[in-house]
């Protein structure tokens, strides 16, 4: 079932999306040659901390950490840990989810670490803006396939392939809502978009092949061959005045 938000819902949801995406912007600045994973997730930990919000994902179905972190070839879920040392030329991306006066919101962003390659300085930007493409897509009267189309086909058309064993989702009161976002899908096909749905959109974007396998610790998803990937992801309300971004550190 999906749950529309009244204004005063999206109103407290961009709340809890300031935090996220703040929370977002300083773990991205940890980022540096040197530093460990489970040194970002205590910088994440502290800021909710500080501002009375809760991490959404420390717990669920077990997972052990305030947020989740996946270097190069690690694609999402990537768990924080003492023994993972970033490097010059990581990329890193970073997967925040809090909860605020009662309201999850979900944001991520592959970050630079160093001297990147321009290999992977073209797939970040091209993982960036498929995102605004879904987004620009998320209006009033489509359908959930016209956004998972959006995305496919602007990776698509620079060579890259997004996963399809994970999508984006509903959020609110739950971390995980309806509907399913998917990064790929038919335009004019799915679920209709609504004033008051409130999604996560969140493209996962390949250097080489969509396939992906899991690691031992059931968490950590990786590509199957090797290639780097990206993630970038917002929440964002479906509104009649357009898709607008609740993720917003400002």
């Amino acid at each position: 079932m999906i749950i529309l938000k009244t204004s005063h819902e999206i109103d407290l949801m961009k709340e809890s999306g300031k935090i996220s995406a703040r929370a977002l912007k300083f773990a991205g600045e940890a980022v540096e040659p040197g530093v460990t994973t489970e040194e970002i997730d205590e910088v994440v930990r502290k800021y909710l901390d500080s501002q009375g919000a809760t991490s959404s994902s420390l717990g669920y179905n077990g997972f052990p950490k305030n947020c989740c972190i996946s270097v190069n070839n690690q694609v999402i879920h990537g768990i924080p840990n003492r023994k993972q040392i970033i490097k010059n030329g990581d990329i890193v991306s970073i997967d925040i989810c809090s909860k605020f006066k009662g309201y999850h919101t979900d944001n991520a962003y592959t970050f630079p670490c160093g001297d990147i390659s321009e290999n992977a300085k073209r797939l970040l930007d091209s993982t960036k803006e498929s995102l605004y493409e879904g987004i620009k897509a998320a209006k009033v009267g489509a359908r959930i396939g016209d956004i998972g189309c959006a995305i496919e086909g602007y990776v698509k058309a620079r060579g890259y392939s997004v996963i399809r064993d994970f999508v984006g989702h509903g959020v609110g009161a739950q971390l995980h809502e309806d509907p399913s976002v998917p990064n790929y899908g038919r335009a004019g096909h799915g679920p209709r978009l609504v004033q008051g749905m409130t999604l996560a959109i969140e493209p996962m974007v390949n250097e080489g092949s969509k396939d992906v396998s899991i690691l031992d610790d059931g968490w950590t998803v990786l590509t199957a061959d090797g290639k780097l990937s990206a993630h970038f992801e917002h929440t964002i309300a479906v509104t009649s005045e357009g898709p607008v971004i609740i993720t917003n550190p400002d």
